[in-house]
């Protein structure tokens, strides 16, 4: 959700998991037979030594270390670091966490947001690839990130050198939204020559990191980086990478995650560069696409939905009439119970579900599909309203 000027720095609920989360010994597979132990992070941080090692792979160590969480000042000084940095936090259980991260099984117990996160962030793409990648691999990065930025998606990438920051660049290109997902605090971008594109992202969409603000890039971190980006998706696409690049294992997470698994082919004569993309397609691990219209395809409803408004507001150019009826004559019955849902009053996207009895991701992929045909408009604070008819406009073209 997106954040106001005054919103706080961290939750009360947030500040605790964030003790848990500054304890190195403390992951959050772990903490998930923790939590399902006591019942609460209320319960857990009042939890005896012994009863603490009572649980699945928690000895004396890691007991030590969360009893030692409770008085431990590493988080005031933490949330002191945030302020300097204008960041904010959100824990799996904050309302702002991002619905798709929270049910992976291994999720982040906190992140670090720079910028703000928005439900329209439900319906998200992720684009991996090579650092060392050819130009045909930085053309396919800025055109599919383009092409989906414009179609309504939340560009996802790792702002790493290479795939990663073409893609954010296409996406911002086109006006949409993207979020770059940090292996390093967000008090330090890496790598430094990115430090513009991060601010330009910041700007209008999220940079995001689940390590603490000052902690510098290690090889480790980038894997479990990895994983975010995978989780935070409806699908990756894998431009450019090798047999051992790290954009497999983004790959495969996606997988383990039941996402979608897409691979743009590369040149045949540098195998250095798409040998491991060319593994996915030919093992049948990932979808062979080579436009937007592949990736809508697969995506079912979803992928409906925004192809269908996507190709009409193409055709259409920039004409809009008084009237709506022919638009709304070609609404699904979700489309309708929606716009339906706005007669009246501008409305949130959780006010939105508690009228239709939608989920919260069908009611961000359609109330995207409304905005990209010109029915619904967003406003400040998460509001979305009806459209007001502009009267004629003449097509640009």
């Amino acid at each position: 959700m997106a954040q106001t000027e005054n919103a706080p720095i961290v939750s009360k609920i947030a500040r605790q998991y964030l003790r848990l989360q500054l304890t190195s010994e403390l992951g959050p597979v772990r903490l998930r037979r923790l939590l399902a132990r006591f019942g609460s992070i209320q319960a857990l941080l009042s939890a005896s030594m012994s009863a603490l090692q009572k649980v699945e792979g928690v000895g004396p160590k890691t007991a030590e270390s969360i009893f030692q969480a409770r008085t431990n000042d590493a988080v005031e000084r933490e949330i002191e670091r945030a302020a300097e940095e204008n960041l904010h936090f959100v824990c799996w259980e904050d309302v702002d966490f991002p619905e798709a991260l929270r049910n992976i099984p291994d999720a982040p117990i906190c992140i670090y947001i720079r910028g703000r996160l928005e439900p329209t962030d439900a319906v998200a793409i992720a684009i991996v690839g090579t650092r060392r990648c050819s130009h045909y691999g930085r053309e396919q990065a800025v055109r599919f990130g383009e092409m989906l930025g414009g179609a309504g998606f939340t560009v996802i990438s790792g702002l790493a050198r290479g795939v990663d920051g073409h893609a954010h660049r296409g996406a911002l290109q086109a006006g949409g939204r993207t979020i770059a997902v940090l292996g390093n605090g967000l008090g330090t971008i890496y790598p430094p020559e990115h430090q513009g594109l991060a601010e330009d992202i910041a700007q209008s969409g999220t940079l995001i990191s689940e390590v603490p603000i000052d902690m510098q890039p290690t090889a480790e971190n980038f894997p479990r980086r990895n994983r975010i980006i995978a989780g935070l998706a409806l699908g990756v696409i894998v431009i450019e990478a090798g047999s051992r690049s790290g954009a497999l294992i983004t790959a495969r997470l996606a997988s383990e995650y039941n996402r979608e698994v897409f691979a743009v082919p590369g040149r045949v004569d540098r195998p250095e560069l798409t040998a491991g993309v060319h593994r996915l397609i030919r093992e049948g691990e990932a979808k062979l696409i080579t436009s937007l219209e592949d990736v809508l395809d697969e995506l079912g409803d979803v992928g409906r939905i925004l192809g269908t408004t996507t190709s009409a507001a193409t055709t259409a150019g920039d004409s809009r009439t008084e009237s709506t009826a022919p638009q709304l004559a070609t609404l699904s019955q979700e489309e309708r119970a929606v716009f339906d849902a706005l007669a009246d009053e501008e409305l949130s996207a959780d006010s939105i579900v508690e009228n239709t009895d939608l989920e919260m991701a069908r009611i961000m992929s359609v109330l995207t599909a409304l905005q990209l045909n010109g029915l619904v408009t967003q406003l400040p604070g998460n509001q979305f309203t009806r459209r007001k008819p502009q009267g004629n406009r003449k097509n640009r073209s």
